[in-house]
């Protein structure tokens, strides 16, 4: 018989109640509401996020990263896996209890990641982080953006408003990126409204659906395309 679930620690939100839920040593789960947000024996498509996000910059000194939601810190963890010592990765994160629970009851599951030293922490949301970016450019500017986020692209995405996955978020996305930039997204399905605003926006996208079977979300990866001579995509 499975083992009943104990909350941790409970807080509320503009969304509804945020728990953290704990069964047996290494079982987790975020809730809201009565949404379940992730589950620590779940977390194959974070993992790849991580890893397909950042696995160019391997031997790339001096590479800058923002990470958009840190959940359990899974996403967190394959990026830093990805890295050189010298990186240095900005973790934009909405909810400061979510910090506490990645540097406390959550860190055995990743070998503590969010107190790596070449981690800093930012509790606010992530589009003010890329706007502030794309406005300052040069050292502000990243190499790589990943956004794990529980709400991905869908169908019902604003076309020009919202303000991850809109026309107008994709053009500050775009503008915040050193000119050979990837943006990783993570998301539940497929979504071709989100994929032609990207590309419209001069990337070049494709799409991974990492495993074989159970739950399999997805990775949208868009790489921004070379300039040509005047300038243009």
């Amino acid at each position: 018989m499975a083992q009943p679930w104990k909350i941790i620690e409970s807080m509320a939100t503009d969304d509804g109640l945020l728990e953290l839920r704990q069964r047996g040593e290494k079982d987790f789960m975020i809730m809201i509401g009565s949404q379940v947000l992730m589950n620590s024996l779940a977390n194959r498509s974070e993992v790849v996020l991580g890893q397909l996000g950042c696995g160019h910059l391997k031997n790339r000194a001096g590479a800058r990263i923002l990470v958009g939601g840190l959940g359990m810190g899974f996403t967190l963890k394959a990026v830093l896996d990805s890295l050189p010592n010298e990186a240095e990765v900005i973790v934009a994160e909405l909810n400061p209890v979510v910090c506490e629970w990645c540097l406390g009851p959550l860190a055995l599951l990743t070998d503590n990641a969010a107190a790596d030293p070449r981690v800093s922490l930012e509790i606010c949301d992530v589009s003010q982080l890329i706007r502030k970016s794309a406005l300052i450019g040069g050292k502000a500017l990243f190499d790589a953006i990943v956004l794990d986020l529980y709400r991905g692209p869908h169908s019902k995405t604003d076309h020009h408003n919202d303000p991850l996955y809109g026309s107008r978020a994709i053009e500050e996305i775009r503008a915040a990126l050193k000119p050979s930039g990837l943006l990783s997204v993570w998301g539940e399905n497929y979504d071709e409204g989100f994929n032609k605003r990207l590309n419209s926006a001069g990337f070049t996208v494709s799409t991974v659906r990492p495993g074989r079977g159970g739950l399999r979300h997805l990775v949208f990866l868009a790489r921004l395309k070379p300039a040509t001579k005047n300038g243009k995509h």
